[in-house]
Order: C-alpha cells, then sequence, then structure tokens
C-alpha cells in the first residue's frame, strides 16, 4: 500500500515535471498558440512631488481588478460591451500585481517618504493606499490606450479614509501591433501613477 501511494505521488510529480517544462518552452498545446512576446510596465519618475510629514510610511495595498483585468491578459476593448485579449502577448504577472509593484516604485522615486510597503514586509505603516483598477486596456475603436485607477488614502493609524480620487490617462497607440500597443498602456500608466503620487504627498 505504502509503495503505491509513494508510486502515485511520483506519477504526479512527474506529470507536473512534464507540464512545467512545456510551459517554460512555449509548446502549443491542444492547438492553442504559444504566447511569444511578455511585456512589463515601467515606473514613473516623480519629480513634482510635495514634501510630506517627517518619517511618513505608506503601504501599497494590490489593487483589486474584475476577473476580466485580474490576469497576465492584454485587453481590447472592441465595443463598449466586449472585450478580446491580445493575442501572443501577456504581462509579466497578473496585472494587478504589476501595477503595485510600479505604484511602490513610483513613490520610491519621488524621495518623500521615509519607507514604502507591501504588504507582508513588516513596517510600521502611517498610510494605506488601496486601489482599484477600473480601465487598463486599449480601446479598439480609437485605437488608444486608457488606464483608470480609483484610489483611496487611509490613515492606518485611525481606520478612516483621508481622500479618494479617481485618475484616468489615454495615450494614442499609432499603431496595431502589440509593441505599440504596450507603448501607449505604459505611457497612459505612468502618467497616472505620477499624478497620484503627487496627490498623495499634498494629503499627507
Amino acid at each position: 500500500m505504502v509503495n503505491l501511494i509513494a508510486e502515485k505521488r511520483f506519477f504526479r510529480g512527474a506529470i507536473s515535471a512534464i507540464g512545467l517544462g512545456l510551459l517554460s518552452g512555449c509548446a502549443a498545446i491542444g492547438g492553442q498558440k504559444a504566447i511569444s512576446d511578455t511585456f512589463e510596465l515601467s515606473a514613473a519618475e516623480v519629480t513634482n512631488a510635495q514634501s510630506v510629514r517627517r518619517g511618513s510610511q505608506i503601504l501599497i495595498v494590490e489593487p483589486v481588478a474584475l476577473k476580466a483585468l485580474d490576469s497576465e491578459n492584454i485587453v481590447i476593448e472592441t465595443s463598449n460591451l466586449t472585450i478580446q485579449y491580445l493575442s501572443e502577448a501577456q504581462w509579466s504577472d497578473r496585472l494587478p500585481r504589476v501595477v503595485q509593484q510600479k505604484i511602490a516604485t513610483a513613490f520610491d522615486n519621488s524621495n518623500k517618504f521615509a519607507g514604502i510597503g507591501l504588504p507582508g514586509q513588516g513596517l510600521a505603516i502611517d498610510y494605506q493606499l488601496i486601489t482599484e483598477i477600473r480601465e487598463f486596456g486599449i480601446v479598439a475603436s480609437g485605437n488608444r490606450a486608457k488606464v483608470t485607477i480609483a484610489v483611496k488614502l487611509l490613515n492606518d493609524r485611525t481606520g478612516n479614509v483621508i481622500s479618494s480620487q479617481v485618475f484616468s490617462s489615454t495615450a494614442n497607440a499609432g499603431s496595431s501591433v502589440s509593441s505599440a500597443y504596450v507603448r501607449a498602456l505604459d505611457t497612459a500608466f505612468k502618467d497616472v501613477s505620477e499624478k497620484m503620487v503627487v496627490w498623495v504627498t499634498t494629503k499627507i
């Protein structure tokens, strides 16, 4: 009985290893095309933020998003009611995680905070930045990128929301190739995240 269980465990492990090998090798499975391009976002270089209270530390919470945006897929809005995903292309991680990391880096680039933390890092936090990704994709009808992120600034000591705001930006893609779409999304996202950092520094 022990040997049979061990064999079953080995079999499952072998299948898992084979599956990982196929994924890492970008093999096509079941007729699906392999993803050939993986894209990253860049962080805004914030130079016009205001000074904040000395020693202030802020926690960047992972953004929430509807399922259509909570994945590695790059969204194409084909109409007001329908979306598609950009073929053979993806983000480097789930979009909310990528956005979280780049927002944190933008805050760090401002050089205004004593500490910028992510959940689980154990910082003594003064404020939390709570965000919701409402739009993050290409509007096919205008061949442009649109990024909209809603933000709440929370006092971590009192649990009170200090202020809230919605930031939105667009950028022309210029062409319909994947790299042009991603550049446009990156431009719009950097504009949104820079505005976000500046706005937060006016509230603390």
